[in-house]
């Protein structure tokens, strides 16, 4: 049986669900993180939380439903937008990402 895997990086947390060829959910999981406000008007997230979280939920759809990884035919992934991850020469983040 073919599944696929739908994870949605969202400023609030990472949904993933694992739902079979017919579109039946065979599994749907959600990872909360924060959102950080060091100063009024701004709104910063880690995209070490967004990494954790992805990892986190997508193991968890994947013991939740008992399908095995092989199975998995294909992944989609939205994520959220008008943020900036500023990055250094070898693709670390340098500071927390800016959000809107």
């Amino acid at each position: 049986m073919g599944c696929f895997l739908g994870v949605d990086i969202g400023t609030s947390g990472t949904k993933t669900i694992l739902c079979d060829e017919t579109g039946r959910i065979l599994a749907s999981i959600t990872e909360e993180y924060p959102i950080y406000q060091p100063k009024p008007n701004w709104s910063e997230q880690d995209p070490a939380d967004w990494w954790n979280a992805t990892k986190t939920t997508i193991r968890a759809v994947i013991d939740k439903s008992d399908v095995k990884s092989d199975d998995i035919s294909g992944i989609g992934l939205s994520g959220q937008m008008h943020g900036a991850v500023l990055l250094d020469k070898a693709h670390s983040v340098l500071r927390p990402a800016i959000l809107w």
